[in-house]
């Protein structure tokens, strides 16, 4: 908290400090002529999404295929109540780690 209101007086004394120098307009001139970035969302979810699906194709492959999938919901249906309430709490703990990191990260003001 101290550190935001520090940060905060050190913001406001830059910009009392430095006064504003006219330059008839140069700068909204030379911003307007950029050129706009173009972003490509949808490539790049294709190719994150392709990458996925070999990973998880050559992983399923590595593992011995549908043996290993169907050995391991056996062993999930065969696994003690206790155990599953175990890591359903662990991993509810880890998504909302995961979630008050995101928010903290936010609130700090370093996400897009």
């Amino acid at each position: 908290m101290e550190d935001k209101l520090q940060e905060d007086l050190l913001d406001a004394r830059l910009r009392d400090e430095s006064p504003y120098i006219d330059d008839a307009g140069f700068t909204s001139r030379v911003v307007q002529k950029l050129p706009t970035r173009q972003v490509r969302h949808f490539y790049r979810a294709l190719i994150l999404i392709g990458i996925t699906l070999a990973a998880c194709l050559a992983a399923y492959r590595l593992v011995g295929g549908t043996g290993f999938l169907i050995e391991g919901i056996t062993d999930v249906a065969m696994m003690p109540v206790m155990l599953m309430w175990l890591c359903a709490g662990a991993a509810a703990a880890l998504v909302m780690a995961g979630g008050l990191a995101a928010a903290y990260s936010r609130s700090r003001g370093r996400s897009r």
